[in-house]
């Protein structure tokens, strides 16, 4: 294979190079559309791969002169994760809107929207922008949590309420979005994202159970003892019963376990 030279990456639309003495691009639609070239005589087939939810992109020589010239079109199919499915099920029954953001062109995003079962699907979103879509549904929405694991959903990661990162010790997950986010999961699991939210939900819970009873021991015996009627013996066991409650209540979470698909 010749060797590619003067690779550049062009964010969000491409990558660009030279092999041998040609000038070549390859990327989205929209990048060719920005460059002028011509797309008519694949679009037919462009437009049948989007519809069988693969991602199309493009191949054109750039020239330096004369007008950019189109050479082909290559197809790429994503394949949803096992458990993806599911973990969409999941997260709507724990009442939340789930909505798919992508660089994908609409016709591969709408695809796997529909087989996944997802509310609501942002195509074509450039990796600069996917933090302002993260503005708009919170200010549509009120809180966010965002699911990425690259480089390019690091800034969205960050502008979330809630950042989850994907770590995957056999490849995907990258740093950036890690560090980027308030989560990280330790395995590219889309099934995690669900737990991780009902475990946080759990935990909230039990903290506030802990706070009420606190306080109404607290409610309770303080003004028992300002009127002398509460012995120091019955104010420690009641100390020490308050402690031990809040603690057996808090190991209660021991029992929660990922809940099944249905």
């Amino acid at each position: 294979l010749a060797v590619a030279q003067d690779v550049r990456a062009v964010a969000g639309r491409g990558v660009a190079a030279r092999v041998g003495d040609r000038p070549l691009g390859l990327g989205s639609t929209r990048w060719m559309r920005e460059l002028g070239v011509d797309l008519a005589p694949l679009e037919a087939l462009a437009a049948e791969h989007q519809r069988q939810g693969r991602t199309v992109s493009w191949l054109a020589e750039l020239g330096d002169a004369a007008a950019p010239s189109l050479l082909a079109l290559l197809a790429f199919g994503d394949t949803l994760k096992p458990t993806a499915a599911a973990a969409v099920r999941h997260l709507q029954r724990l009442g939340l809107r789930t909505v798919l953001v992508t660089g994908d062109q609409p016709g591969a995003a709408q695809a796997v929207a529909l087989a996944l079962g997802i509310d609501e699907v942002r195509a074509e979103v450039l990796p600069a922008d996917k933090a302002a879509v993260i503005a708009g549904l919170r200010s549509e929405s009120g809180s966010v949590a965002m699911v990425g694991d690259g480089v390019n959903d690091a800034p969205a990661l960050a502008a979330a309420d809630v950042g989850i990162a994907m770590a995957n010790p056999g490849g995907g997950g990258t740093d950036v979005a890690m560090h980027a986010a308030g989560i990280t999961l330790m395995r590219g699991d889309p099934a995690l994202v669900a737990a991780a939210i009902s475990i946080s939900r759990h935990t909230t819970r039990k903290i506030r159970q802990n706070l009420f009873w606190a306080f109404v021991y607290n409610a309770v015996g303080l003004p028992l003892a300002a009127f002398g009627l509460l012995s120091p013996v019955f104010a420690g066991a009641a100390m020490a019963l308050s402690s031990v409650s809040v603690l057996g209540n808090a190991l209660l979470l021991k029992r929660w376990k990922p809940e099944e698909d249905r």
